[in-house]
């Protein structure tokens, strides 16, 4: 028997005849044909594949032959395969047939006979081992094994691990399950077996649950909505998808404690919280970054820092802070920028520069200390910086002009690739060499007046430079910024005319100096840098609810 092989207009079907005028395209199809259409016992054929040189079919060579072999056996192996798994395929859509028929047909009903279930946090309920609870939440995790389901239950004071056995893992209310459905599960809490691992080191044995909310499957299925390699800009569309993540709600739980050891430093530091305006009609940071508002026919602003009304609070509350939006029209897209951030501030009295600088050294050194004490934010933080060291005093204290000197000695040019001179803005790339180059906290102080704002007063030993800090840190660079303040009238007026701005708006300012002036001072820290700097991430727009920055503001 002859079969024949055009490689250019022949076709690998069982149907082809294999002549002349309806060749196969291959020699190992061929052959594979032969073998299904003849039986496996069948004698080789003799095969002629077409040469165009010849302008006809000549005999396929012997290495050719053996080829052809080889690629037929591969052929018959796939074909066994693929029917293989069509019955496989075949019989699973049948096992799911008669499990659906048969979970239709299961009734999930609460047994009650057993005791009335205790309502519970998720995180309360660890410490209740051998009773009956009930828990409510999203489903975060879930997964098949068998005749059992699992269930990872979570509802933000923590994660629950849940067994569904028996009944309830058959049923087709169990098996429409989906992630981020809400239920409330009901059963026992009980210690995991010896060598496993949950959440508490306990889990729930299921006896009777509700579906509150089932979440979409398919395409709209929450995996779909959300995976972790998906552009940044289209996680941030998704926001209040993307905070149910664990790494987005662990940050979200450390800038709460965060928040709550602040304030408890400034109860032990004597320090009254006040919450000034948002919507002003002076600036504190420069005219260009003013968010500005049309205020019932008024020109007005979004306010770019609370010192100025924090500052008139001295005489009559004492030293005082405030944890408040602050706005920023930085069109700028650097990972330590937001048009909007939680601004933490505060102003006192009576206290000489050095005293200020020790003020915040303790600040930070504390509330840091309590946040990792926290036992929550505490192992949080542990396991998305393990390399965090906690800032002990003293910080080093290192002056501007130094700190120039120190860039040069370096060779870190500045933003137009030019050695460091007195008087240039340390600009964040090289402000952040330095800072992790020397690796501990710093108290970078006594800026030139040109690159500082009206209010700060220069230094009485060289009135090129003002009683002012930055504190850096070493991964984040900047997440403090302070001074005294002015607290001289005709001193005041003048960084007013240096700056030219119009004083008259500032009235209520200037009378702080009129009616009893005293020397202050103050400083503000921004809520995301320094969580960027616990938490180490990367930007601070991980470390906001919902960020917002020069093209962002949705959702």
């Amino acid at each position: 028997m002859s079969l024949y092989i055009k490689e250019v207009t022949g076709v690998d079907e069982l149907s082809v005849a294999g002549t002349k005028e309806q060749p196969f395209k291959t020699p190992a199809f061929a052959l594979y044909a032969n073998q299904i259409n003849e039986g496996g016992e069948a004698a080789e054929p003799k095969l002629f594949i077409y040469k165009d040189e010849e302008n006809d079919f000549v005999e396929i060579t012997a290495s050719a032959i053996k080829k052809a072999r080889k690629g037929a056996e591969g052929l018959k192996k796939k074909a066994i395969k693929a029917k293989e798994q069509a019955a496989k395929l075949e019989q699973q859509k049948l096992d799911n047939a008669t499990k659906n028929l048969a979970a239709l047909n299961i009734k999930i009903e609460e047994d009650k006979s057993l005791p009335e279930a205790k309502k519970f946090k998720i995180g309360k309920s660890y410490a209740h081992v051998g009773e009956r609870v009930k828990v409510s939440g999203w489903i975060h995790r879930l997964r098949s094994n068998k005749k059992v389901v699992f269930v990872v239950l979570r509802d933000g004071t923590g994660y629950l691990q849940c067994v569904l056995s028996g009944n309830l893992a058959l049923a087709k209310q169990t098996l429409d399950l989906t992630l981020e459905s809400t239920v409330t599960l009901y059963g026992s809490i009980i210690n995991v077996p010896e060598g496993k691992t949950a959440p508490g080191n306990v889990e729930l044995d299921v006896d009777y649950y509700e579906v509150v909310g089932l979440a979409p499957s398919g395409d709209e299925a929450f995996s779909n909505r959300i995976t972790e390699d998906a552009d940044p800009s289209l996680l941030l569309d998704q926001r209040h998808l993307a905070l149910r993540g664990e790494t987005l709600s662990n940050v979200m739980k450390v800038r709460a404690a965060l928040l709550r050891s602040i304030r408890r430093v400034y109860e032990e530091e004597g320090l009254l919280e006040v919450t000034p305006p948002c919507m002003v009609q002076t600036q504190v940071e420069g005219g260009s970054t003013l968010f500005k508002l049309d205020y019932y026919g008024e020109e007005a602003f979004l306010t770019q820092s609370s010192q100025l009304y924090l500052e008139t609070c001295l005489p009559s509350l004492g030293d005082v802070f405030c944890v408040q939006e602050s706005f920023r029209a930085e069109k700028s897209h650097t990972r330590r920028h937001l048009s909007e951030y939680t601004h933490i501030e505060a102003e006192l009295a009576f206290l000489t520069f050095d005293e200020l600088l020790n003020h915040i050294e303790t600040l930070i050194i504390n509330a840091v200390k309590y946040v990792l004490e926290d036992p929550v934010a505490g192992p949080i933080v542990k396991q998305l910086n393990p390399d965090f060291v906690a800032p002990a005093a003293p910080f080093m204290r290192l002056e501007y002009k130094d700190a120039i000197t120190w860039l040069q000695e370096h060779g870190i040019k500045n933003e137009e690739g030019n050695n460091f001179e007195f008087g240039d803005d340390i600009a964040e790339a090289a402000e952040r060499k330095m800072t992790d180059t020397i690796g501990v906290p710093i108290l970078l102080t006594r800026f030139p007046v040109e690159i500082k704002s009206f209010y700060m007063p220069k230094c009485k030993d060289d009135p090129r430079v003002t009683e002012s800090v930055d504190v850096l840190m070493p991964t984040v660079g900047e997440i403090t910024g302070g001074s005294m303040r002015i607290n001289d009238v005709d001193e005041l007026m003048a960084g007013f005319k240096r700056e030219g701005i119009d004083p008259k708006p500032y009235y209520w300012f200037i009378d702080q100096r009129k009616y009893g002036t005293s020397p202050h001072g103050g400083y503000g820290l921004g809520t995301e840098r320094i969580l960027a700097w616990l938490c180490n991430r990367f930007t601070v727009r991980d470390c906001s609810l919902y960020p917002r920055f020069s093209g962002r503001c949705k959702p």
